[in-house]
């Protein structure tokens, strides 16, 4: 029999403290990903070797499954790494590690360096530990950088993490690609039209000759609406690209469906439809 849980407002007043860790880290998940990430902003991070033995890592924001960990500006942590051996290859890796007391349920993070096994060949990864806190886990462990020893130096210090961008950045680099995108030389490479809904299959040239594609949907009045650009690798991997618009309680809107490199297909509802590439 499933469990009944009361639905909890997370936004709302509720006459006293009624949000969790729980609610907060499944939020989070919802809006920022389920994986582990380094937001953007501040010095994100960044690693810096200051002996053979010893390497800073400076502030960031962690999203770690939906926890958010922060080390504020300025700050930053020194770990330490083991010597290395003459001779001998090393990989370590440098993780951000998540814990979760069981009996009193509090969470801690904490930086940690798992050790790799020396070789005399080529150096192998340890174990990380992954945990789903989702479902409860109290260890998981998130990779932030492969320090490569060759010898007793330090050789490499490589990031293993995401760096997820903010809204602002997002809209700025849409609003560039969108002003560069505009400026380029567009080809037509199919039309439709239909008065009522229709499917159809249209042959186009090689969809890789073009580093854009754009869907118009024109309405019945004669104007184009809601164009909708994207880079053709993006095209390729959407299940539908789709431009519409609403007016007068009908809908006009065209759906593209990429079939290969060399077709695609239209659903078009009271509309025309043309697919445009851009060099």
């Amino acid at each position: 029999m499933a469990e009944f849980i009361e639905t909890t407002l997370m936004d709302g007043f509720a006459d006293g403290p009624h949000v969790t860790e729980v609610q907060i880290g499944l939020a989070n998940q919802a809006v920022i990903g389920p994986d582990d990430y380094v937001l953007e902003g501040g010095r994100e991070s960044e690693a810096q070797v200051l002996t053979n033995n010893s390497i800073r890592i400076f502030d960031g924001v962690y999203c770690i499954q939906g926890r958010r960990d922060v080390i504020p500006a300025n700050g930053y942590t020194d770990v330490t790494i083991a010597n290395g051996s003459q001779s001998m290859n090393r990989n370590d890796i440098i993780v951000r590690r998540y814990r979760k007391d069981e009996s009193s349920e509090i969470e801690t993070t904490e930086y940690a360096v798992i050790k790799g096994t020396p070789s005399s060949g080529t150096a192998v990864d340890p174990k990380v530990t992954i945990g789903d806190i989702r479902s409860g886990a109290t260890l998981h462990e998130m990779a932030l950088y492969r320090v490569k020893l060759t010898g007793l130096n330090i050789t490499a210090v490589e990031p293993m993490f995401n760096i997820l961008k903010n809204m602002a950045t997002l809209q700025k680099e849409f609003a560039e690609l969108n002003s560069k995108m505009i400026t380029g030389e567009f080809v037509q490479l199919a039309t439709t039209g239909a008065t009522k809904t229709q499917t159809v299959y249209k042959d186009i040239e090689n969809i890789n000759n073009y580093k854009m594609v754009a869907l118009y949907c024109n309405y019945s009045s004669g104007y184009y609406a809601n164009p909708i650009i994207c880079s053709v690798e993006l095209f390729k991997a959407m299940s539908w690209l789709v431009s519409d618009r609403r007016d007068n309680a009908q809908n006009y809107s065209a759906m593209l469906h990429y079939e290969s490199d060399r077709r695609v297909r239209f659903v078009t509802v009271n509309s025309d439809a043309a697919l445009y590439g851009i060099r």
